[in-house]
């Protein structure tokens, strides 16, 4: 079992669940979150004050998958996010220890789903 966490541009979410859809990875977590990486933010004027913006807006993802599922996640992520531009994010890929379905009581990988 792995966690995925991807860090993907917020106008990529639709194209990212529909390609995710296609692979039968259904679950899914996702969090509007911000943070900086080599693209460092940006310059903005606001009513006269010009402002740099360090914090970019992203969106994170987080799937827990079986280990079949691991390569075509990640290269879904990769094909629906890519813009060859600086920002497009990144993808981790974590061990995942336990997994417990809550309204079963299933445990590991059955817990996933297939």
């Amino acid at each position: 079992m792995k966690m995925i966490v991807a860090i993907i541009r917020p106008e990529k979410l639709d194209a990212v669940q529909t390609a995710l859809d296609k692979m039968q990875v259904h679950l899914m977590t996702a969090s509007d979150v911000r943070g900086c990486g080599t693209q460092r933010g940006y310059s903005e004027n606001y009513r006269g004050n010009e402002g740099y913006i360090r914090l970019l807006s992203k969106v994170k993802l987080e799937i827990a998958v079986n280990e079949n599922f691991v390569d075509a996640t990640v290269a879904a992520i990769v094909k629906a996010a890519h813009s060859g531009n600086i920002g497009d994010g990144k993808i981790f890929v974590l061990p995942l220890e336990a997994v417990t379905r809550i309204r079963t009581g299933e445990t590991g990988p059955v817990a996933i789903g297939p």
